[in-house]
């Protein structure tokens, strides 16, 4: 239980530890940056990035979509405190939303898939009746027979002239 596998992961932990806090003593070294005395009429462009860049810090691994809702709003120099604090609201989606979201395209995709196969299935059907049918009354006026069981030849020709006819 406290061998050297015990003994190394502590030391690893105490690593870790200390980067943590030297990445502390860094990011109030940055905050710093921002207190700087801005001019009355940019003042809310200036505090808006000190806002986003902090929420960056908070959450380095957003999704690409607050990215570009960060980059907009950088960019765009007319807007007013009060649009980033609506910001605000769009929070990240839990892993069980996603997960619901997830289920839903998986079974919306199952459902359209089920409705192509069956549409498939009934044209297969329908199109096997219609060439069953042909296929019987072809084999009827085939197969009659004469008074005295000869084949009738007057409807095999029949039939052979209305099947070159539709081929032309």
């Amino acid at each position: 239980g406290r061998g050297f596998a015990f003994q190394r992961k502590q030391k690893i932990e105490r690593q870790y530890r200390k980067l943590l806090k030297k990445g502390r003593k860094d990011h109030s070294q940055q905050d710093n940056q921002f207190t700087d005395i801005y001019p009355e009429h940019l003042k809310h462009l200036y505090v808006a990035e000190e806002e986003m860049l902090k929420k960056r810090r908070k959450a380095p691994d957003d999704s690409v979509l607050s990215e570009e809702k960060l980059n907009k709003a950088a960019d765009t120099c007319t807007f007013s405190y009060s649009s980033v604090t609506t910001e605000g609201k769009f929070k990240k989606k839990t892993s069980n939303q996603k997960a619901k979201e997830e289920y839903e395209k998986i079974k919306a995709e199952r459902a359209r898939k089920k409705e192509e196969a069956e549409k498939r299935k009934q044209q297969r059907e329908a199109a096997q009746r219609l060439y069953k049918q042909k296929k019987m009354e072809a084999f009827k006026i085939l197969s009659k027979k004469t008074k005295r069981g000869q084949p009738n030849l007057n409807l095999q020709m029949e039939f052979l002239l209305q099947k070159i006819q539709q081929n032309t």
